[in-house]
């Protein structure tokens, strides 16, 4: 399971590659994704105790007893899910296997079925594709089945793991996915990953987000999930919503997921992907749920207080440094990097807020609404250097539907308040407003992805293959890492 040696250097991988094996690539590749598609049950001889077997069967259940080691056997619920599609997990596990040895080309090595994945297209699609990767030997699928596939599976560590490299180097199938109007079917599953976070293991939670991250470059997405309406959501628990767009479901769960970090993982990794994801829809934000708005300044409000109890403690840890001469210095530089990183997502928070007034202040209502009755929260940053800039925009769009709302009574209800807000908005002249740089991120993979991928495959085939490895010899991953 684990060699000293890189894989490029392994004869077994030299034999894969460059051998006779690598000729038959692209079927394999193919054969494997079938398998993995169709989802075929296991051979109920093989998983059901029954008092009249046949002889073949006895001999074939105790063969599978026997590689199993009877694991099969101790848990019934995990057996239940895991006999459902046998074929298709092994499967599953090979293509990720394959995919993610020899990544890097290294001694002259190309990995034949990392091309065929990341290269494959559409057998529905009738149009002849003249691109230079047509030119290699390739094969074709059914994208509507794959994707039906991916869509109900994702709760699994290693659908999601091949959902992203399709995503990442197929430009074939990200294409498809990017043009499905029912991509509610594709998000939703990955939604539920982060909002159960402390359930899933971190490699789970980081692959749903890049994904989700991936998605969110693309315009035409970022505007069609708010045209996606979603109805009763149940398993979303802090407030029940009859009716909300799954734009407006996706912020809820990537700023629950930004305030989770915060208090539990402190990984500034998570965050920074969430803010970006959350950064590349902004302009497209479109008529959001007043529930939504209110997160998204209450999450400014909670970086403001932190930000604030930073600033004491560091002010504090400086009376202090006088009265104690070792451990000072570390205490202080700790809280100047925690305040420095802070900083970073207030300014992104800010920041996002001035992308939505700025590109679609027509559209959004509540949100205007909502800063103008929690404008206080921004007081404390109007004169700070790092914020001063953006706030003066936030405060300008606050300034101009103030002096609207003047005129009326103070009694007005919500409802005749949203009403003065529409109409203003339909005249608000966004040149009052002061331009920064279009507020776009973009996924680059790591130097050296095969250290993060090579240990996270290898331990989903340790958890997940229902395949004996004696956990003494594991010097790849530990046995926590998926916990």
């Amino acid at each position: 399971m684990f060699q000293p040696q890189p894989a490029h250097n392994s004869e077994i991988y030299k034999y894969l590659m460059q051998g006779k094996c690598s000729m038959h690539a692209c079927l394999l590749m193919k054969t494997l994704l079938n398998n993995f598609m169709k989802q075929e049950k296991c051979p109920p001889e093989l998983v059901r105790s029954q008092e009249h077997w046949s002889l073949t069967a006895a001999v074939a259940s105790s063969l599978w007893s026997v590689m199993t080691l009877g694991l099969t056997k101790k848990q019934k619920t995990e057996e239940e899910e895991f006999n459902e599609a046998l074929l298709a997990n092994q499967s599953l596990l090979f293509i990720l296997l394959l995919t993610n040895h020899c990544s890097m080309d290294e001694n002259g090595i190309k990995n034949p079925y990392r091309e065929a994945l990341f290269s494959f297209s559409n057998s529905q699609d009738s149009r002849e594709s003249t691109s230079p990767k047509e030119a290699m030997a390739t094969f074709k699928m059914d994208f509507a089945k794959l994707y039906h596939c991916l869509c109900h599976s994702l709760r699994e560590d290693q659908s999601t793991l091949l959902l992203y490299l399709l995503l990442h180097q197929n430009i074939n199938v990200k294409t498809f996915i990017l043009s499905r109007t029912n991509v509610d079917q594709l998000i939703v599953p990955m939604l539920k990953i982060l909002y159960h976070a402390e359930d899933k293991n971190s490699h789970h939670i980081y692959m749903a987000l890049i994904i989700i991250l991936i998605l969110s470059e693309d315009d035409v997405f970022d505007k069609a999930v708010h045209e996606i309406v979603l109805k009763d959501v149940v398993w979303f628990k802090e407030r029940t919503i009859s009716e909300i767009s799954l734009g407006g479901l996706l912020i809820l769960v990537l700023i629950r997921t930004i305030q989770y970090n915060m208090t539990r993982m402190r990984d500034k990794y998570l965050h920074t992907n969430c803010l970006a994801a959350l950064a590349n829809m902004s302009a497209q934000y479109c008529f959001l749920h007043p529930y939504v708005t209110q997160r998204i300044v209450s999450l400014f409000a909670s970086l403001s207080k932190k930000h604030t109890k930073i600033v004491e403690r560091l002010k504090n840890a400086a009376l202090e440094s006088n009265d104690k001469e070792s451990g000072s210095d570390t205490e202080h530089d700790e809280y100047v990097q925690d305040l420095a990183v802070l900083e970073e997502v207030i300014r992104m928070v800010l920041e996002i807020i001035n992308s939505c007034l700025s590109n679609a202040l027509h559209h959004n209502p509540n949100l205007i609404y909502t800063l103008m009755y929690q404008k206080d929260v921004f007081s404390h940053f109007r004169t700070h250097p790092t914020f001063q800039d953006i706030i003066q925009n936030i405060d300008t769009v606050l300034a101009y539907f103030t002096a609207r709302l003047e005129p009326h009574d103070k009694n007005l209800s919500v409802h005749h308040v949203l009403e003065i807000i529409t109409q203003g908005a339909k005249q608000f002249k966004k040149e009052r407003l002061k331009k920064f740089p279009e507020l776009k991120f973009k996924y680059v993979e790591e130097e050296r992805p095969e250290d993060f991928f090579i240990p996270y495959v290898w331990s989903l085939v340790y958890h997940s293959s229902n395949l004996y490895f004696n956990p003494s010899r594991i010097q790849l991953f530990t046995l926590s890492s998926r916990q």
